[in-house]
């Protein structure tokens, strides 16, 4: 393994974000909705989320680095990088992006997220080059058994989501933290010391020496707004045992390869039908759903909607070039 790899950890990463009121820009751009074969009209699976300015990578198919070029998302912002698993429409452009990212004179840190081996994977293909790395790039392998707390931020989390896939793959869990409540300062009066106004935000009641409430944090402050989430479940068979994981998050993109017409197929090689990605979604008491991968062996899409929204009405396609506000 080259020595410029090092195992981030989940707890101590640096990061810019800081807590902010849930204005802040948090969605999903769709760069890649296409699966395993090639088509002239869709690209392999790749999603960019921002987050308070912070650019996420979820998946790295094929020609990623072009797509968000065409979206006018600079891959140089990219921090952090999530591979779901080792099939190659999900990390097969990550490799060119690399390069591109050490040619363009990064020195910033990159984090990377995958299944074990992946690591091996890019060491070999450089040092096979020639080749090193210019910036530090953290990798930390994702136990696909187990969900687990990938990224700990100060307004945000990343947790692993477990799938049934037939080989190692994971989807990721984004959730924002609880707000800090807000303050009503018209009702304080004049004067307040700092300590208390400090306690105050934090939710505390401010009290005396004897024990007894000064300052109620229920009457000079308002609840914080709602934290927001969005799930990716990657290449998964129907798997009603993450159901509890992504429970109620506001937005959930799901795998959909097939149709119902092929439900038989889809079982079989651990992908899952609209329908199914639908019924996941509504158990789950989500917000909205979205679903893509579709197989190549399908020229339109209308219809994958149409047999989700039978289950889920709130289910859109994930359009390639199109942006979700989670």
């Amino acid at each position: 393994m080259m020595e410029s790899w090092t195992k981030a950890s989940s707890q101590n990463v640096d990061n810019p974000v800081a807590e902010k009121p849930s204005a802040v820009p948090f969605a999903v751009t769709i760069l890649g909705s296409g699966s395993a074969s090639p088509a002239l009209d869709r690209h392999q699976t790749a999603q960019l989320v921002t987050y308070c300015g912070d650019h996420f990578l979820i998946d790295c198919g094929e020609g990623t680095q072009y797509r968000l070029i065409e979206q006018r998302a600079r891959p140089s912002r990219l921090k952090y990088i999530f591979i779901s698993h080792l099939h190659g429409d999900h990390y097969f452009g990550l490799m060119p992006l690399l390069s591109s990212l050490n040619m363009g004179g990064r020195t910033e840190e990159l984090y990377l997220f995958g299944p074990h081996g992946l690591d091996e994977i890019i060491t070999t293909t450089f040092r096979m080059s020639n080749g090193q790395f210019f910036f530090p790039l953290h990798f930390q392998a994702i136990d696909a058994d187990k969900p687990a707390l990938l990224l700990d931020l100060p307004a945000l989390t990343v947790e692993s989501i477990p799938l049934d896939h037939g080989i190692g793959c994971t989807g990721f869990l984004f959730r924002e933290k609880q707000h800090k409540p807000k303050l009503l300062r018209d009702r304080l009066p004049d004067n307040v010391p700092v300590g208390v106004l400090k306690a105050l935000k934090e939710g505390q009641n401010v009290l005396d020496e004897t024990g007894h409430v000064l300052y109620a944090a229920a009457d000079y402050t308002t609840p914080g707004p709602k934290p927001r989430s969005y799930a990716y479940c990657s290449d998964t068979r129907y798997n009603e045992r993450i159901i509890e994981q992504i429970q109620g998050v506001d937005l959930l993109y799901h795998e959909a390869t097939f149709r119902d017409d092929n439900g038989q197929r889809a079982s079989e090689v651990h992908h899952c039908t609209a329908r199914q990605a639908a019924q996941l979604a509504r158990k789950a008491g989500v917000g909205q759903l979205l679903i893509g991968h579709f197989s190549s062996r399908y020229k339109t899409f209308d219809e994958f909607r149409s047999e989700a929204q039978d289950e889920f009405p709130l289910t859109e396609l994930a359009t390639e070039g199109q942006s979700f506000k989670v």
